[in-house]
């Protein structure tokens, strides 16, 4: 699993060629073996005596697509044939794999697709530069007469031809081009095409190796018990009875709570449930949920810190009418269906790990860190992961900490398989932070927005963790993204933010802030609409600028396809919602039945506008995916807290996941673009509330202003 790299421009052996270039921050330049400037390599491409070409992929792959968006890039200026195209996880490594949207090798916030578009592209186009000239030497013939298509190098006039695997070695010896030209957009022959993803097959037939799937000589499973109470420490344990059961190695306390090391998971379970373990609760949180949210209430009612102002609140003395309503969101779990695990095993002062990691070079400085070795010795093997939703992409590197840590206080060299069961992930933490929005807005009485006020309040995800450094003592913007930068021509405005201290751990959740601006923005305006009198989509259209603009062409695709009408028709509600997040505008309408006196959802129009579309399919499977996500949040999700601070949750029977009977026909439309393209993993997440929302108050007449709707009930 380990791959080796080095600063040559091309690697060259028996098993073919291997391609790094120098790609800083956005701007594609080739480096060779006499290049002087200082960039450290990146290795993409290995193409093998046998035709193959493997990309290695700096993106983890946890279902949104990286390994076969990003080796699209590589085939396409290649002119490789797909079948050819192989993906393989790139190693941690950030002087490599940094992602040029923050720096540092890591997964998240849609970018995968948006800061590697032109670096694979660029990657591609000089192996195939390489390959062409390779191929001219060996044949004495001019470069300019070689075409290369599907896998096939040819010279027409000549007849001669050749695979990829054949010119290997002499390619190696090629200069890499400075600035290889790429194909302009009408000559893309697979971007913009529905392939087949790369790792469908692997994922099908048991070949896909998930972190569970590996296994060390001697390993030993470690489970931990983790505190009841968030911020809570260990005061004593008494092991006696853990160290009794069958298959129990030993115990160790660390620093988030009791670990027990056994030879399987079942013993470390039963092991993990003997210990008898005092906790100190004198830092943790003993407020339970109703506690938090009237402090937040309280926050947002104080107004908050201003974050974003545009004219004079105060001066709009005298609306004809005043609209205000608060929105109350819960804390919420990424329940993704592989909770957390790795395996770490050290040897002579050495550590390699195996796992699904989101951020890379955070979990190579604090593993190293942790062990007391410098970080060259610590090697991290990035695995697919079975679902993350940022549940891996942890700024705090707490899971990468907690292995090392174990693997530490074990006193001895081995292996060792972290496990988190599905209780310890739902009960903690890392949750997408609760929330309370208050909103008002100012009507005048000939149908304007005279002013719009949004007061938020909630925890920061980036503080306290490494990440924070970002902020450069800004406000953490996450925390209220999308409730500000609105594309709306409102009158004055203003958003406020609340920042709300706890030890409970949060993480960004798909969609981050958006996922609960966007419902509080989008529900709101359009009751506000609908006091004035006015459409869901023709009143937003108003709002917006005259000129034709990427949200404009969203909503109206959206109301096209839908066929949209206005908010009930034939005994159905229909509701409207758009979003901008990641840099991809998306709008939604929700078609929903009542049953029973509650909302189904019976489809979904969804319109995206993403830039260039790489590979449709993608698009609108993340399109869909997120849909389904958001609509089991909306319905059904929620954490809270007993008085006294203890999660109540603990499972899928009482955190409920959205039922297949439940998952509507969804239609999507992708806007056709040229656009560098931008993110779809998140993007589909945040219209679906407020879209259903607008719809079950058209047809109810019920407004939902907290969430979940159905609160912990099963359909």
């Amino acid at each position: 699993m380990n791959v080796s790299t080095t600063r040559r421009g091309f690697l060259a052996g028996g098993a073919g060629l291997m391609i790094a270039l120098s790609l800083p921050m956005g701007r594609a330049r080739a480096q060779g073996a006499a290049a002087t400037a200082p960039f450290a390599p990146n290795a993409f491409i290995r193409i093998g005596t046998d035709d193959l070409v493997t990309v290695m992929i700096k993106h983890i792959e946890m279902g949104q697509g990286p390994y076969t968006g990003l080796s699209t890039l590589v085939a396409e200026e290649l002119d490789a044939d797909w079948s050819q195209m192989r993906a393989e996880g790139a190693p941690a490594d950030a002087k490599l794999y940094a992602n040029l949207a923050f720096g540092a090798q890591g997964t998240g916030g849609s970018t995968a697709m948006a800061n590697s578009y032109m670096q694979m592209r660029k990657a591609g186009a000089a192996a195939r530069a390489m390959l062409v000239a390779a191929a001219a030497a060996e044949w004495g013939v001019p470069a300019e007469e070689i075409t290369v298509k599907a896998g096939v190098v040819a010279h027409e006039a000549s007849g001669k031809t050749s695979g990829f695997g054949a010119l290997t070695e002499a390619a190696a010896k090629q200069a890499v081009p400075e600035d290889p030209p790429l194909k302009t957009a009408k000559d893309f022959v697979l971007i913009g095409k529905d392939l087949p993803r790369l790792d469908t097959k692997s994922k099908t037939d048991g070949t896909a190796i998930f972190t569970m799937d590996v296994y060390r000589d001697g390993m030993l499973t470690v489970l931990v018990a983790h505190p009841p109470k968030f911020g809570a420490k260990v005061k004593s344990v008494d092991d006696k009875a853990a160290l009794a059961v069958k298959g129990v190695e030993m115990v160790r306390p660390i620093s988030s709570g009791v670990a027990v090391y056994a030879t399987n998971t079942y013993a470390a379970m039963k092991g993990r449930e003997a210990l008898v373990v005092e906790w100190d609760d004198a830092g943790a949180e003993t407020r339970g949920t109703d506690e938090i949210y009237a402090s937040l209430a309280q926050m947002v009612a104080e107004g908050g810190k201003t974050v974003e102002e545009q004219g004079d609140i105060a001066a709009v003395t005298n609306p004809a009418q005043v609209i205000e309503a608060e929105f109350r969101f819960p804390y919420l779990a990424h329940a993704p269906l592989e909770p957390l695990d790795a395996v770490i095993e050290t040897k002579g002062g050495k550590a390699e790990m195996w796992y699904g990691c989101q951020f890379p070079t955070f979990d190579h400085m604090a593993v190293a860190t942790t062990l007391g070795i410098p970080i060259e010795d610590v090697s991290i093997n990035v695995l697919m992961a079975g679902g993350s939703f940022g549940r891996r992409a942890q700024g705090s590197s707490h899971l990468a900490i907690e292995a090392a840590e174990i693997a530490k206080a074990a006193g001895r060299d081995g292996a060792f398989k972290l496990v988190w069961t599905r209780e310890d992930d739902l009960k903690g933490g890392y949750y997408r932070p609760i929330t309370v929005h208050k909103l008002r807005a100012g009507i005048s009485d000939d149908g304007k927005i005279l002013s719009w006020e949004n007061v938020v309040a909630n925890q920061s995800i980036l503080t306290g963790t490494p990440m924070a450094a970002m902020l450069k003592g800004a406000p953490d913007s996450t925390s209220f993204e999308g409730s500000s930068g609105l594309p709306y021509q409102f009158g004055a405005r203003r958003i406020g933010w609340g920042q709300m201290e706890s030890p409970v751990s949060v993480l960004w959740w798909r969609s981050v802030g958006h996922t609960h601006t966007a419902y509080a923005v989008e529900a709101f305006l359009d009751e506000v609409l609908e006091a004035m009198g006015k459409d869901s989509i023709a009143g937003r259209l108003e709002l917006l600028p005259p000129e034709a603009t990427r949200e404009r062409g969203v909503i109206e695709k959206v109301a096209e396809i839908s066929g949209w009408t206005g908010r009930t028709r034939d005994g159905k509600g229909y509701g409207m919602a758009y979003t901008k997040s990641f840099d991809t505008y998306v709008a939604e309408v929700v078609e929903v039945e009542d049953r029973g006196g509650k909302p189904h959802v019976t489809k979904v129009w969804c319109a995206v506008d993403c830039g260039v579309a790489v590979n449709p399919d993608v698009i609108r499977a993340q399109m869909e995916g997120g849909i389904g996500y958001a609509l089991s949040a909306v319905l059904h999700s929620k954490i809270t807290m007993a008085p006294g601070g203890e999660v109540e949750q603990s499972n899928f029977h009482d955190y409920p996941m959205l039922r297949i009977s439940e998952m509507p026909e969804v239609e999507v439309a992708i806007i056709q673009s040229d656009a560098d393209p931008t993110g779809v993993g998140e993007p589909g997440v945040p219209p679906l509330g407020p879209a259903l929302a607008n719809a079950w108050r058209a047809l109810s007449g019920q407004k939902q202003h907290q969430l979940p709707f159905l609160a912990g009930v099963i359909s």
